[in-house]
């Protein structure tokens, strides 16, 4: 069976290639029943580029309750994504292995794609309904090929003590949150919200305005193809989000020099910064919040006086923030498998709303999965309502579109462009 994966959920219109409802008619929630003997000996490898993946681990432990005899290990590959394709045809292929959605798309992974189980086969009964529709990615024939495992989105880590000691509610839109900046900063937090000045998706810029960009493209869809083209008009499109943007870096809800001078990585040192406990937001990625749980014994700070943080979207729009959510990483079967009975098992296992829960639990990412409850830092996203909800691939922009986006933010941000030069010069602002 020929799978055209070349074009494998390009998605300039991404909605027309969501799989709706799944197709599953089965209960998600039901517990696990095995579909082979217990005592059934078996070894399946799961490969990837995670240089860790304790949550992996502890699923293949629980798998173990079930198949006591198996036997299933994570392997690392140096240069993943290079070496792959040629790894799932040698003499020892791995089993399962690591997708994204940076693959989609690119022929250099035809042949990766083409190696893949198609995981929607009823036969195999996988029952992926538990995880948000806007999250599943079809081939052109409607296949099902990979699924995603964890997400991330953008926003920021809020300090509740913070807002319990002061009076003060989580601001819920972008005139809520100047109020209650100018109070923080009355009651002494030099800057409430902070963040890193990167050209990067965890870049403060990025965390704060993005989704809303991306919305106002879902929303005006038929530029699409103009953004994606770089046409110098279909910069107007950026410019809300950058007035907004303007707005923001030039109120008293940040202090740009502070953050610049204290935070100097995108990732280690926005986690203990936020520590401290003197940061009431601190605006970040997902796959930076991922890091907090390791890193609360690191800090000093945090050992002394912990508090209690969640993680929030950015209220940048005037009606609230945006819930953009991104596939961080998805798993697809190696057709080729020696055990590919065994391999389809083991997803099958993990494709449920218990299991994905646990793993994005311990990895501190956020669920594919339809419930937010499981994990108390990730909570509020259940209270962003449907309508400014979505995925990125329902934007339809393609990498060089967002990046342009992104240099933009930073140009703006920083004050080397303003918001009237930054629309006019769409396609050619340079990249940091």
């Amino acid at each position: 069976m020929k799978k055209k994966l070349k074009t494998l959920l390009s998605l300039s219109m991404a909605a027309a290639l969501l799989l709706q409802g799944c197709g599953s008619t089965k209960n998600a929630d039901a517990p696990f029943a095995p579909k082979y003997d217990k005592e059934t000996e078996f070894s399946l490898t799961v490969a990837g580029n995670y240089s860790n993946f304790e949550s992996l681990e502890a699923e293949f432990e629980r798998f173990y309750e079930y198949y006591p005899n198996a036997s299933l290990q994570y392997v690392t590959m140096d240069d993943y994504n290079n070496v792959i394709s040629s790894a799932l045809i040698n003499s020892e292929p791995p089993d399962i292995f690591t997708t994204s959605s940076a693959m989609i798309g690119n022929e250099k992974y035809d042949d990766m794609f083409e190696a893949c189980e198609v995981l929607s086969d009823p036969s195999l009964d996988i029952d992926y309904s538990c995880i948000r529709d806007s999250l599943i990615r079809t081939t052109d024939s409607g296949d099902v090929v990979m699924l995603p495992i964890f997400t991330t989105s953008y926003g920021m880590l809020v300090n509740m003590d913070i807002f319990e000691k002061e009076g003060l509610k989580v601001p819920g839109n972008f005139k809520e949150l100047v109020s209650v900046c100018g109070k923080l900063k009355n009651a002494g937090y030099a800057s409430p919200m902070m963040g890193t000045d990167r050209f990067s998706g965890s870049g403060l810029f990025n965390c704060f305005v993005y989704p809303m960009f991306a919305y106002n493209v879902i929303k005006n869809s038929d530029q699409v193809d103009a953004l994606n083209a770089f046409e110098p008009s279909s910069g107007e499109l950026m410019r809300p989000a950058l007035e907004r943007l303007y707005e923001f870096v030039n109120s008293d809800c940040i202090d740009l020099a502070k953050c610049q001078e204290e935070i100097t990585d995108e990732y280690d040192s926005v986690i203990m910064r936020f520590f401290e406990g003197d940061v009431p937001m601190m605006l970040a990625a997902g796959d930076v919040v991922s890091g907090t749980a390791k890193r609360e014994s690191k800090s000093d700070a945090f050992s002394a006086h912990p508090f209690k943080y969640r993680f929030y979207t950015a209220p940048a729009g005037d009606d609230g923030g945006y819930f953009i959510n991104s596939i961080s990483i998805c798993f697809s079967v190696n057709k080729h498998s020696r055990d590919i009975d065994m391999a389809n098992e083991f997803m099958r296992f993990l494709i449920s709303r218990k299991e994905l829960s646990n793993m994005a639990g311990l990895k501190r990412l956020i669920t594919p999965v339809d419930d937010f409850s499981a994990d108390e830092v990730y909570s509020a996203l259940a209270e962003i309502p449907a309508d400014r909800r979505f995925s990125d691939k329902e934007t339809g922009l393609m990498d060089p579109a967002v990046r342009q986006f992104r240099a933009a933010i930073y140009a703006v941000g920083n004050g080397t462009m303003t918001v009237d030069e930054a629309v006019a010069a769409y396609g050619t602002i340079p990249e940091e």
